[in-house]
């Protein structure tokens, strides 16, 4: 069971550096640093839009308009760290005992 803990837990965080790295990429592409129009970047930023748009999508649900400031990924990964302090608080004592 601890090993599908440690699993579940580097899933959250691999997952929160997919987060970051679609929003750094926006910026990039928002502030012109790179373009869209070189088809690597482009592919990368599809695959990184598939992986968090539809977790956006309903995140953003909930949130006010912010204008031109999207707060969803701040609001996700603040989310998935609750969830993986939560889980290794509530699961890791009976596994691990404590």
């Amino acid at each position: 069971m601890g090993a599908v803990l440690t699993l579940v837990s580097q899933l959250i965080e691999f997952y929160i550096w997919i987060i970051i790295a679609s929003a750094v990429l926006s910026w990039l592409v928002a502030f012109d640093v790179i373009n869209m129009r070189n088809r690597f970047v482009f592919m990368i930023g599809v695959a990184l839009n598939r992986m968090t748009e539809p977790v956006y999508r309903r995140i953003r649900r909930f949130l006010p308009d912010m204008g031109g400031l999207d707060l969803s990924p701040l609001v996700l990964i603040f989310g998935l760290l609750f969830l993986r302090n939560l889980m290794w608080e509530v699961l890791g004592p009976a596994v691990y005992g404590g």
